[in-house]
């Protein structure tokens, strides 16, 4: 019976360590009920097919070097190294956290010599060698002395081990909290990916519209080049006026100012590529110098609807992820109004020789519950819960935030998207009208027929159309980019998500 009241107490605390204070996280509010009702996004295209799981998106363009880019950048980039650093640094939070549910425990040995000294022993020596002379000559000479310093050994082990009753689940609020924490540093990475991949991507397409258009503005200086020539010597048989002359060297240097401008956003591109790719500027510039044609997007680009890709943002789900770890932290300080128990126990052992901590009669057991409560300490824990449920407050505000610029975002990619195609198709059809007239007024002016005038008028018009179709493609390859970041693509789940070194040397 002794026995049953006393370990009474610790079963009644075992009994309630599955009560957990604070409130359970019931998931993320629904900050958007329109959205979750639709069955689409409100500027798609009612043609376009049911969204499909495409993580690698920029494949859909069919550049084989960007997509190699883009390998290497997720392998190589900083950004995500440190998204990468920042998850295992959560993840090994979590750990801790769990850790902490458990008992600990520690040993300790300890080995050491000790001089004692006996403080002043000449008045006991010299009583001794009389009392030892008194009782004769033999007596006097084996007499003792009694040193000033005794030297010993000390030897000593000791164990103990603790733990602390999770009673009121603050720990395991903190393990909640920890979980959360790690699993939106995770949904970080994942928007390290997409933001990553968008961003190659926009570089990309600079750098081939600019090599585009300065492609365009050298031919174009190379045809008035050999129109001034021409011009000009026709002026110096006298068959033409210097006036026209004049005309066609305005005119022509006005054309060549451009190609310092355009060979300084290659250069940009290019070192912008380099970065990105986690490598020093210049370490691309042999492999992407040469020209090669903008990507286009697909013809047909799936979209899926407003609730799929709140799902699937990895931003969105960051947000949510913070407003769960802040609502554990409510229950995690409100824990601390309540008491704490802690089973410790304690056994050392120890003597002046090696052989004394074998000794049983040398060990010394300590142990029982300890209970510790902060009465007085209740301004501070009120403080803190004060302090977790504003957090709670503003992570709620956060994510309401996160679900409605994410949906503004989607929205507005698509709007982009659609009409960037309406004016690509308005401007070929102008490029195409320009090429035609300018071949034909080269071929009137030759002849006669036409005035150099409306020659060079002609032609100003088609270089201008020649590169507003350029920019326009560009914008429009850069508006389907938006779109998938919009839509919250270009990641891939954790254990898919490391490039290949094999995959990077044949892009490559």
């Amino acid at each position: 019976m002794s026995h049953l009241r006393l370990f009474a107490p610790l079963a009644c605390t075992l009994a309630f360590s599955g009560c957990m204070v604070g409130s359970d996280y019931q998931g993320p509010p629904d900050a958007a009920p329109l959205a979750r009702l639709a069955g689409s996004f409100r500027h798609a295209d009612r043609t376009t097919p049911a969204y499909y799981p495409a993580a690698a998106w920029w494949e859909s363009l069919s550049d084989k070097q960007l997509d190699a880019l883009i390998v290497l950048a997720l392998s190589k980039s900083p950004n995500v190294d440190l998204a990468i650093a920042r998850l295992k640094q959560e993840r090994a939070g979590v750990a801790g956290a769990r850790a902490d549910l458990m008992p600990t425990a520690a040993g300790l040995g300890a080995a050491s010599g000790a001089r004692l000294g006996l403080g002043d022993t000449d008045g006991l020596n010299n009583k001794l060698a009389a009392a030892a002379a008194a009782l004769g000559p033999e007596a006097a000479a084996a007499a003792p002395a009694i040193p000033e310093h005794v030297s010993t050994g000390l030897y000593n082990a000791a164990f103990d081990a603790s733990w602390e009753i999770d009673i009121f689940g603050g720990r395991r609020r903190a393990v909640e909290r920890s979980t959360a924490r790690a699993q939106a540093a995770e949904a970080a990475l994942a928007d390290a990916y997409v933001q990553l991949s968008a961003e190659v991507a926009r570089a990309y397409v600079g750098l081939r519209a600019a090599q585009r258009q300065l492609g365009i503005v050298r031919h174009s200086v190379s045809l008035q080049q050999k129109t001034f020539d021409l011009t000009k010597q026709q002026v110096e048989q006298g068959t033409s006026a210097k006036l026209d002359l004049a005309r066609l060297e305005t005119q022509l240097t006005s054309t060549q100012a451009d190609i310092p401008l355009l060979e300084a956003q290659v250069e940009v591109a290019l070192g912008q590529l380099a970065v990105l790719c986690g490598l020093e500027p210049g370490a691309l510039d042999a492999r992407l110098s040469k020209p090669r044609p903008i990507p286009s997007p697909p013809k047909s680009v799936p979209v899926g609807n407003p609730e799929s890709m709140l799902r699937r943002r990895p931003d969105v789900r960051q947000a949510e992820r913070q407003l769960a770890s802040a609502n554990a932290a409510i229950g995690e300080a409100v824990a601390q109004y309540f008491p704490r128990i802690k089973l410790i126990g304690l056994a050392v052992a120890g003597g002046t020789q090696p052989g004394d901590l074998a000794d049983t009669a040398s060990l010394s057991l300590l142990g029982g519950p300890t209970l510790q409560w902060n009465l007085l300490s209740f301004g501070r824990i009120d403080a803190k819960v004060q302090q977790s449920e504003a957090a709670t407050e503003a992570a709620l505000a956060q994510y309401r935030q996160s679900v409605l610029a994410a949906l503004q975002d989607a929205e507005s990619s698509l709007t982009q998207f659609r009409k960037r195609k309406e004016n690509v198709a308005y401007l070929a059809r102008a490029s195409a009208s320009a090429a035609r007239a300018a071949a034909l007024t080269r071929d009137m002016n030759e002849a006669g027929a036409l005035s150099l005038i409306d020659t060079l008028d002609i032609e100003r018009q088609r270089l201008q159309t020649e590169q507003s179709l350029a920019q326009a493609e560009a914008e429009l390859t850069n508006a389907f980019i938006a779109l998938e970041k919009s839509l919250g693509l270009g990641w891939k789940p954790a254990e898919s998500r490391q490039p290949a070194a094999t995959t990077v040397a044949k892009a490559n």
